[in-house]
């Protein structure tokens, strides 16, 4: 469903007058909020496959800082290796990469295989910082699950499932309004996680990666 059409399902399991845009009246704008929180709780469950984005770092002798540019920073890795050298990159501690830098007098310099998450860019994309230094040019390959940007345009397709954001949405909207003889927010948001849990279920039979979920 589009961002729009998320909206107007909520809106009418609340049996309000659905709308041409979202941002046609105070509510609507309101509803078009919680469909966002709903969005990112939903995102945040799970490293669903439609979010999964390859980001590559071509590295250059000596420079060991690299930006994963379109990663953001809220975002889940599902693997990184050189692809170069055909090994894997290690995620270490601050720590240790600290010490690997500043220890040595002059820092190891050959193939790349151990990384940390080190600040921002000044796109607000994550940076990595790499070791040892590179000696020269290796292909790096991030594979990570990237949240969809805030949705905004009525035409905007939501990524993640789309009947979850809205009985999310709509759990999150009965909070704000109280209760009025309808579903109350609790069962709402009961029923929420059981939807959540048989979605996860379902996608987790296609990745032996993810054996387990449980509703929190």
């Amino acid at each position: 469903m589009t961002y729009l059409e998320i909206v107007n399902d909520v809106l009418a399991r609340l049996r309000e007058q659905t709308v041409a845009t979202v941002n046609a009246t105070t509510y609507s704008t309101l509803i078009g909020k919680f469909v966002n929180d709903a969005k990112r709780q939903v995102e945040d469950a799970f490293p669903w496959n439609i979010l999964g984005k390859d980001i590559t770092v071509t590295t250059s002798a000596s420079v060991y800082k690299y930006s994963l540019t379109g990663a953001g920073q809220k975002f889940q890795v599902m693997d990184a290796i050189n692809s170069t050298a055909n090994i894997p990159l290690e995620n270490i501690s601050f720590t240790q990469m600290n010490r690997y830098q500043n220890y040595a007098v002059v820092p190891a310099s050959t193939i790349p295989s151990q990384y940390i998450f080190d600040g921002v860019d000044a796109n607000y994309d994550a940076k990595v910082t790499l070791y040892p230094r590179p000696d020269g040019v290796y292909s790096l390959l991030f594979s990570l699950a990237v949240p969809q940007a805030t949705l905004s345009s009525d035409s905007t397709v939501c990524l993640v499932p789309d009947v979850l954001v809205a009985q999310n949405a709509y759990a999150r909207a009965l909070i704000e309004r109280g209760e009025d003889g309808s579903m109350n927010s609790s069962e709402a948001f009961l029923l929420y996680k059981s939807m959540l849990s048989d979605y996860i279920a379902l996608e987790g039979t296609r990745f032996p990666d993810f054996n387990e979920f449980i509703a929190t």
